[in-house]
């Protein structure tokens, strides 16, 4: 399968067979760190406001060694815009953030995907919403094929059935889905069914992708893996955020700082998390483990920065355009080994 405007390019399943693909996602947690995305209310206004913003972080990912730049239209949907008022702002967001991708996409030769994610409207007692969020996904995916995607990336779903629904969508649009889960304190989705079972149902319903991303860190998500590898027959993905998470406090929601307890919210979630952030060892451990697992499509949601990616693709055996400024501690000034410093620097590591 090779993209649908761009022939003789090798699509997402030709990868996929030749081996992992890294996925750089986090582009919520990212912005709003670098001061372009409100914390709360979590709308990608970036994508109108800063689009070159926007921009540079697609390249920054991708020097870092993602092979896909994803449209920044998470929770840029129907109603997340409802919620601050401007519904208005809908259709030239996604298409704004739809082009942002593409062009990076074309001068990298990366793939392209679209993105939905979970409404938060989806009520499997109400018909009426799983009307609704049918037409939000129906827009959101519109406007991707439109935009010649590679494939789409349905995400961060407690609801299988929502998920399902997104896939629905996705299918009839005649494009590739990577489909994923949101595991959160329960290792159950919303509805109750193991995730071994959801991604099977997924899998079944004809996603090309399936697995797990958010919620979890790489530490809780480790352990839900294996079953999902078993339990299907298509590649599995495995995107946790960067952090700390641990049996007793398995989602970065779920973490608690007793050194710093001054939020109103009372936890670190989602603007205190600095102390819980997985370094780039950790996360080139995981991706190896995950990797030995069976997972072939990984990478980092909520909190993942660059050089994360960086140690993930590395850890791969992948070689990005970043790596020519992976460390060289042996030519630091004081902890060095190389000959070529300074003699009165020689003994200054014991004083550090």
């Amino acid at each position: 399968m090779t993209s649908p405007d761009r022939p003789g390019r090798a699509g997402l399943l030709d990868r996929l067979r030749t081996g992992p693909v890294v996925c750089a996602e986090g582009y919520l947690f990212e912005l709003e760190r670098r001061g372009y995305v409100q914390a709360g209310p979590f709308v990608p206004e970036v994508v109108l406001d800063h689009p070159e913003e926007v921009s540079a972080l697609h390249r920054q990912f991708l020097h870092a060694g993602s092979d896909v730049v994803e449209a920044f239209t998470y929770y840029g949907h129907r109603d997340k815009l409802r919620v601050i008022g401007k519904d208005h702002l809908l259709e030239p967001l996604n298409r704004q953030a739809l082009s942002l991708a593409r062009e990076v996409a074309v001068e990298s030769g990366a793939l392209l995907a679209g993105n939905v994610c979970n409404t938060n409207v989806y009520d499997p007692a109400d018909p009426a919403t799983q009307t609704a969020v049918r037409a939000m996904f129906a827009e959101q995916v519109g406007w991707a094929a439109e935009a010649g995607v590679d494939f789409v990336i349905g995400e961060t779903f407690w609801y299988a059935a929502e998920a399902l629904l997104a896939l629905e969508v996705i299918r009839e649009a005649g494009l590739s889905a990577v489909i994923t889960l949101a595991p959160h304190r329960d290792p159950v989705t919303r509805e109750g069914w193991s995730f071994a079972d959801a991604c099977r149902r997924l899998a079944d319903a004809g996603a090309d992708v399936v697995g797990l991303n958010c919620g979890r860190g790489p530490a809780t998500m480790l352990p839900l893996v294996p079953d999902v590898v078993a339990a299907v027959d298509v590649p599995v993905a495995v995107l946790p955020v960067p952090y700390r998470t641990r049996p007793d406090q398995p989602t970065f929601q779920s973490l608690r700082d007793p050194e710093y307890d001054r939020q109103t919210s009372g936890m670190p979630f989602p603007t205190a998390l600095d102390p819980f952030t997985c370094n780039r060892f950790e996360i080139a451990d995981f991706t190896r483990e995950v990797r030995a697992l069976g997972a072939q499509y990984v990478g980092l949601c909520c909190g993942g920065a660059p050089h994360h990616i960086r140690s993930m693709a590395e850890s791969l055996g992948q070689i990005p355009p970043a790596s020519r400024y992976s460390e060289d501690m042996s030519k630091h000034a004081f902890l060095g080994s190389d000959d070529v410093r300074s003699d009165h620097n020689r003994d200054l590591s014991g004083m550090l």
